[in-house]
């Protein structure tokens, strides 16, 4: 699958995962897509968790809530630290927004589907660092999303999109021609 068709075939995933395995091949070259996303200064503050072990998503999932991605075979959890450089800014948020969206297109060009969760992996019910501490992170990272991986069951549609000429223009705000 080309960039373009895996950009436009990726969607918000959450519906069931059909029983089969994620090879671990596939995570590291799903990892390696998102570790390979620019990165503010260069200052690589994200960093990748793959959870295959049946056990371990188990215990991931108790403390996820509401539930999402528990039929899941596989998840990544992604990390950041926030370290500070140009000019006194820190880049974390973009640093891991690009490494997400890399693993997205990734997991869809291999034949998978996912979902960016992090509203209520960051909000206030701890469900990050609750995660963290079973994956035994270090307190000078935080897990701030996780994407399920795995094969689609039902049919994944990605959202519909308002026209391009709402909102994108060339040369000014609202200008087409």
């Amino acid at each position: 699958m080309d960039t373009l068709q895996a950009i436009r075939a990726r969607c918000s995933y959450r519906g069931k995962y059909a029983a089969v395995k994620v090879l671990r091949e596939h995570l590291e070259k799903i990892m390696r897509a998102g570790l390979a996303a620019p990165s503010g200064c260069n200052k690589q503050t994200t960093s990748l968790i793959a959870v295959d072990d049946s056990l371990v998503l188990e215990r991931l999932h108790v403390v996820i809530q509401p539930p999402i991605g528990e039929s899941a075979p596989a998840m990544v959890c992604v990390l950041t630290r926030r370290i500070v450089s140009y000019r006194n800014k820190c880049y974390a948020v973009q640093d891991y927004s690009a490494a997400i969206e890399n693993m997205l297109l990734a997991a869809v060009s291999l034949g998978y589907q996912s979902c960016w969760v992090e509203g209520h992996v960051t909000d206030d019910g701890e469900i990050g660092r609750r995660m963290a501490q079973i994956l035994g992170v270090p307190d000078e990272y935080e897990l701030v999303c996780f994407l399920p991986i795995g094969v689609a069951e039902e049919p994944c549609a990605p959202a519909q999109k308002l026209p391009f000429a709402e909102r994108a223009w060339f040369n000014a705000f609202g200008r087409n021609g």
